[in-house]
C-alpha cells in the first residue's frame, strides 16, 4: 500500500511536468518551493513585463495555484470567504464560489489564508473559520465540511492558517492549537472524493501558553518505499504514517528554553531525505529520514541559530537559504549546515512571504510588493528589485514560464514581453 501511494505521486509530479510546472499546492509542484522553469523574467514594474492584471478585493497570506488555464484563489470580499477560478490566459474570472461569512481580520491575517491545492481535476479549499470544500474545475460542489463544528473551535491565538496537504487520494489536515483552549492538537486524513474522515489523531504536546500554536503546512517525507507526513509545532517536529495516522517518530528540541511565545509559522522543508525543521528564528533542526521513536538526539544532521521566523527556506539540496523578517539572508550547505554566506541584507522592509527557487535565482517578495532576485549559488549577487508597489504576503507562484504575484489589490501574472502567452 505504501508504494501504491508513492508511485501515485510520481504519476502526478510526471503528469505536471508534461504541461511545463503546475503549481498545485502551496510550496509548488515538489511541495517545497522548488521549480524546474526556465527562461523566467527577471525584470518587471506594474508597466514592465506584466502580462495582465486582475484587480482583488483584499489582501490574503494564500496563494495562487495553477493548473494548466488555471488559477484559484482563496479570497476574502468582507465578511464572505469565496474561492475564485481565474483564466490564466486572459486573467479574467471564471467562477466564484461562497465559502462562507465570518472572515475576520487579525493584524495581518484574515481568514483566507489556506492555500488551496489541486489534483489537477478538482480543487479543495480550507478557511480560517474550519470550512473544508471540495470543487470541480466548472465550479461545482462537490462536498463541504465545517471542522470548527466537527471538533471544536480552533485556539490559535492569531487564528487558523495551515494549508491542506494533498497526496494520492487524500486530504491531510492539522490543527496546532493551545493558546486559547485546551483542546488537544490533532492531525486528521480525509477522503478527497467524499471529504469523510479517514482517520484523526491527537498530537500531544507540553509547549505552554502560545507555543502550541503553529501556522505550518504539513510537509510530504519520502524515502526509500517510505512516505511519511511530516508537522511541526509545539515544539517538536513528528512523522506520521499516512494511513493510519500513527507518529513514527518525533524530534523535540524546536523551543530549547520552553518559552511560551514559540507559535511556529515558516513550515518544514523536505529535500534529499532530510527535513528541515524551522521554529521561532532559533533553532532551525536538520534531521535525517529513517528514525522511529524519539530521534532528537540520534537523527539531527545539524542546526543553526539563524532560521527565519515567518518565511519558509528554500533549497536545492546543495544549498539552504534562509531569509528572515527584516530581508537578512543566509545562505548555508543543505547537507552540513555550513554557513556559506551570511548576515546579506536585501532591501529594507518586512519579510512574511516565502522565497522560491527557479531558474537559477532566488525570488523574494516584502510586504510592500518588492521582489529580489538573488543568484542561487554559493556568492551573494542581487540580480534584480522589482517593484509592484502594493501590500503583499502572499509567496510567488511559478507555473509555465510566467510568475504570479498577489498583492492586496490585484493578481499579476508576470512574463517577458517575448514569451507572453496568445
Amino acid at each position: 500500500m505504501k508504494f501504491r501511494i508513492t508511485h501515485l505521486f510520481l504519476v502526478v509530479l510526471m503528469a505536471t511536468s508534461v504541461y511545463a510546472d503546475n503549481w498545485p499546492q502551496w510550496r509548488g509542484p515538489t511541495l517545497n518551493g522548488v521549480s524546474t522553469e526556465k527562461n523566467l523574467p527577471l525584470r518587471w514594474s506594474v508597466d514592465e513585463n506584466i502580462v495582465w492584471k486582475l484587480a482583488l478585493p483584499s489582501w490574503s497570506g494564500s496563494t495562487p495555484i495553477v493548473w494548466r488555464d488555471k488559477i484559484f484563489l482563496n479570497m476574502a470580499d468582507g465578511d464572505n470567504l469565496m474561492l475564485w477560478c481565474v483564466n490564466r490566459n486572459k486573467g479574467e474570472v471564471l467562477w466564484k464560489r461562497p465559502l462562507g461569512s465570518g472572515n475576520v481580520k487579525m493584524r495581518k491575517q484574515n481568514m483566507s489564508s489556506p492555500s488551496p491545492v489541486t489534483d489537477g481535476t478538482n480543487v479543495f479549499v480550507m478557511t480560517g473559520t474550519g470550512i473544508l470544500k471540495g470543487f470541480d474545475f466548472d465550479g461545482n460542489e462537490l462536498w463541504a465540511r465545517d471542522v470548527q463544528k466537527d471538533y471544536g473551535p480552533f485556539g490559535l491565538n492569531w487564528g487558523y492558517a495551515s494549508s491542506p496537504l494533498l497526496l494520492d487520494d487524500s486530504l491531510y489536515v492539522q490543527v496546532l492549537h493551545g493558546m486559547k483552549t485546551d483542546a488537544p492538537s490533532y492531525v486528521m486524513r480525509l477522503d478527497k472524493k467524499t471529504g469523510k474522515t479517514l482517520w484523526k489523531v491527537e498530537r500531544p504536546t507540553t509547549a505552554i501558553r502560545e507555543s502550541p500554536d503553529a501556522y505550518t503546512t504539513p510537509g510530504l517525507l519520502r524515502y526509500g518505499k517510505n512516505v511519511e507526513i511530516v508537522i511541526t509545532g509545539g515544539d517538536c517536529v513528528t512523522g506520521h504514517d499516512p494511513l493510519t495516522g500513527k507518529e513514527l517518530w518525533r524530534a523535540n528540541g524546536l523551543n530549547p528554553d520552553n518559552d511560551p511565545s514559540y507559535r511556529i509559522i515558516a513550515s518544514p522543508v523536505i529535500f534529499n531525505e532530510i527535513v528541515y525543521a524551522p521554529t521561532r528564528v532559533r533553532p532551525l533542526l536538520a534531521l535525517k529520514a529513517g528514525g522511529r521513536g524519539d530521534i532528537s538526539n540520534s537523527h539531527v544532521l545539524w542546526s543553526s541559530m539563524n532560521g527565519p521566523d515567518v518565511p519558509t527556506p528554500v533549497t536545492d539540496g546543495k544549498y539552504f537559504y534562509v531569509v528572515n523578517d527584516r530581508g537578512v539572508m543566509w545562505c548555508l550547505d543543505a547537507k552540513t549546515g555550513q554557513e556559506i554566506y551570511g548576515q546579506q541584507r536585501i532591501k529594507s522592509g518586512t519579510y512574511s512571504a516565502s522565497p522560491v527557487l527557479a531558474d537559477d535565482k532566488i525570488y523574494i517578495t516584502n510586504e510592500d510588493g518588492l521582489t529580489t532576485v538573488i543568484k542561487a549559488g554559493p556568492k551573494f549577487e542581487l540580480l534584480a528589485e522589482n517593484a509592484l508597489n502594493d501590500y503583499c504576503l502572499s509567496s510567488p507562484a511559478i507555473s509555465d514560464g510566467q510568475m504570479f504575484i498577489r498583492t492586496a489589490g490585484h493578481l499579476f501574472c508576470i512574463g517577458n514581453s517575448s514569451t507572453q502567452k496568445k
